[in-house]
């Protein structure tokens, strides 16, 4: 299973255009992959759409992926397009499919850059952590860059961010969370958005 985060930076006041050219393009016989979740960035970097989608495997992504590049008209909203960028993932390999549902009307994707060697570390580090953090509330994916410098993104549903600050808080408390030896292997550059479903989105 391979997944691929597509970042559209757009123009002001297009996410409702946008989406809906996103919905349609990826409806068409040419597109590849599923589509998981597509987000629109309400604290971060902001005039962002976030889709998340999976392929089967590497094939598939790069099929997909050279197709995009090839196009004068991405997701069918080009002009819309300020910039586009592409990052591809695999799993950490403990972990479920990620599977489409109904989580909670706030999404936090985070980014942390990782020191060399630093993957497999990290996945055991989360391998241990991760049954016990999830009983306070679920991760719907954790995944490493195939592409570009080391680093894993994670995407975590919450209802609410009052409801993100106290699982925070509550998994510090019960030394749950972070990873026990998983920060060791961290730069301290690390990025994150809070974005919110769109009315597409199959993670909502």
């Amino acid at each position: 299973m391979r997944y691929e985060i597509a970042t559209l930076t757009i123009r002001l006041g297009k996410a409702g255009a946008i989406v809906a050219a996103i919905d349609v393009a990826l409806k068409t016989g040419a597109a590849k992959g599923q589509l998981y979740g597509c987000w629109a960035s309400e604290i971060g970097t902001l005039n962002q759409i976030i889709v998340l989608r999976g392929f089967s495997d590497e094939a598939e992504l790069r099929q997909e992926r050279e197709r995009l590049l090839a196009s004068g008209n991405p997701f069918g909203c080009g002009e819309d397009i300020g910039k586009l960028t592409f990052d591809s993932y695999a799993p950490f390999p403990f972990l479920p499919p990620v599977a489409s549902g109904r989580y909670g009307g706030v999404y936090e994707i985070r980014t942390y850059m990782l020191k060399h060697g630093g993957v497999p570390a990290t996945i055991a580090a989360w391998q241990a952590a991760v049954p016990a953090r999830v009983e306070l509330s679920p991760l719907v994916i954790a995944m490493y860059a195939l592409d570009g410098p080391a680093r894993f993104t994670h995407i975590w549903p919450f209802a609410n961010l009052d409801q993100r600050a106290a699982v925070r808080s509550d998994s510090v408390a019960k030394g749950l969370w972070p990873p026990k030896g998983g920060p060791e292997w961290l730069t301290g550059e690390m990025y994150s958005t809070i974005a919110l479903p769109t009315a597409i989105s199959p993670l909502a």
